[in-house]
């Protein structure tokens, strides 16, 4: 239930402006129809939806998932309520509206990152609308719930509108897109999927080209130390492999005052990041607090990681698993985003733009420490080359260093390009109408889509150019202003895309 106040703010219509981009006049109509009919029940769809936690729980299936259970039963009610046809094939879901042989998808997915609950004001699934006057604040409100309630809405004000239909509408709905890609790659096999299609799950105008994914694993052996010096014998940080950790923790031992001393003057001089240090008799803790943000937009967070690493780093530590993980992040990682330091991977393409190289998840095992980075290959590389250059810095690395280290695994993800989807030009041109943006060209994004899945798929929104992404950030929001104005251009690309051109 929306606090009285708020909700009169947050529902009254909100005016957008208006271009001259050549769209439709229906494509128009239907828009505006749908912003002044469906603003506070869109936002209400996104209540219901954000208050099932649909984190992908190991070992189980989210076929067995009750959160996952739970969510595509409200996803149901809101479809028959809206008169669409539903069908729950397991992992996808898909919402219809239309009988034509013909169709156009709209690829969204219903599961959810983690939250750090006690980083949020409110529950992270529960539709905060108070906190922050002007912002939906919840996990999913812009990955990839909020997507979904818009498109509901968008097609909802067609089916009133009455707009003749020359493709079918359907809205997938994909229940692991942040865990395991292979439930929906199994069910491509069996399936007829739509002839074209949009992702809204990355960023406007028109998403043509993702970054490759990958992760390179590095084990850091455990080793008794018995000397006298300081040394680590804690080093951790980070959540999930997929985001921008603002939190990471050392433990020093032998540890004395003049030590204390030296961090904290050493700690003023960073900006984005604090630090906390406290010494209890000769144990001194260090923690390092950042700003999280999605790992393909390593830029728009100050990694705790690498950070407390550098804080760290006027000392060569005992290389007994803590201070060889803390060594290896100085000389391979650093401060740097694009792997500058880790040997002969960084390079950039002119449109994809550079690779990213992001610690980001630290792992205490019983006999090792587990470091996981995170990386964001453009195109200009093979895979092939690619591993052997991360081969060689770390056999490298590990034979000068005398470290007792371990290679685990790594994976290199292709970049994915889409140059030559018919509607392209069409989506540009309802961004431009509704943006007043009227130079939108296609671009790349670090992060990786259903969309190389799908025929002709591009990415369409549901973030603005040059905005921070917060989908996979603690306190993750949309703005009630983008979400109207998703809701118009949505609208209208479903008029231009699925509608009788005689409209």
């Amino acid at each position: 239930m929306f606090n009285k106040i708020a909700s009169l703010a947050l529902f009254t219509c909100i005016a957008l402006p208006v271009f001259s981009a050549d769209i439709s006049p229906s494509a128009k109509q239907t828009a505006d129809y749908a912003v002044h009919t469906y603003q506070k029940s869109m936002v209400e769809s996104l209540a219901k939806l954000i208050k099932y936690n649909t984190l992908a729980i190991d070992g189980i299936s989210a076929n067995d998932n009750p959160a996952h259970i739970a969510f595509k039963k409200e996803l149901k009610k809101q479809a028959d309520d809206l008169g669409f046809d539903y069908k729950d094939d397991g992992y996808v879901v898909v919402i219809g509206l239309g009988e034509n042989e013909e169709r156009f998808g709209i690829i969204t997915h219903g599961d959810v990152q983690p939250a750090n609950a006690k980083k949020w004001k409110k529950s992270p699934f529960e539709l905060d609308t108070t906190s922050e006057p002007g912002k939906l604040i919840g996990r999913g409100t812009e990955d990839d719930k909020g997507p979904i309630s818009t498109a509901l809405f968008a097609m909802k004000a067609i089916k009133d509108k009455n707009i003749k239909l020359n493709k079918r509408i359907e809205l997938y709905v994909y229940m692991a897109e942040e865990s395991d890609w292979g439930p929906l790659q199994e069910y491509i096999k069996t399936h007829t999927l739509p002839q074209t299609n949009i992702t809204i799950d990355a960023e406007y105008p028109v998403v043509t080209a993702e970054k490759g994914y990958g992760t390179i694993k590095i084990a850091f052996n455990k080793v008794p130390y018995t000397g006298f010096d300081a040394y680590l014998s804690e080093f951790s940080g980070g959540f999930f492999g997929s985001q921008i950790p603002e939190d990471a923790k050392a433990v020093i031992e032998n540890a004395d005052i003049a030590l204390l001393q030296k961090l904290m003057d050493k700690a003023r001089n960073y900006k984005g990041v604090s630090f906390d240090l406290e010494l209890k008799d000769n144990q001194l803790t260090v923690t390092a607090l950042g700003k999280s943000a999605h790992s393909s937009t390593p830029q728009d967070g100050v990694n705790a990681i690498p950070f407390l690493a550098d804080l760290l780093s006027q000392t060569r530590w005992p290389t007994n698993g803590a201070g060889t993980l803390v060594n290896f992040i100085n000389d391979h990682i650093g401060l740097g985003l694009e792997g500058k330091k880790f040997g002969n991977i960084a390079y950039s393409d002119d449109f994809m733009g550079p690779m990213t190289v992001s610690p980001t998840v630290i792992k205490q095992l019983k006999n090792n420490i587990e470091l996981n980075i995170n990386i964001r290959r453009p195109r200009g590389k093979s895979a092939q080359q690619l591993t052997e250059e991360i081969n060689h810095t770390i056999a490298t690395w590990k034979l000068t260093n005398m470290a007792d280290i371990t290679e685990l695994e790594h994976y290199i993800g292709e970049p994915f390009v889409q140059n030559d989807a018919p509607h392209i030009e069409t989506l540009l041109s309802v961004f431009s109408h509704f943006t007043g943006i009227n130079d939108a060209k296609p671009i790349s994004i670090g992060g990786g889509t259903n969309s190389r899945l799908f025929p002709n798929a591009v990415s369409f929104g549901p973030s603005m150019p040059n905005t921070e992404y917060t989908g996979h950030s603690e306190n993750e929001f949309i703005t009630m202003k983008q979400f109207v104005l998703n809701l118009k251009m949505y609208t209208a690309v479903l008029v231009e895309m699925a509608a009788v051109k005689s409209q």
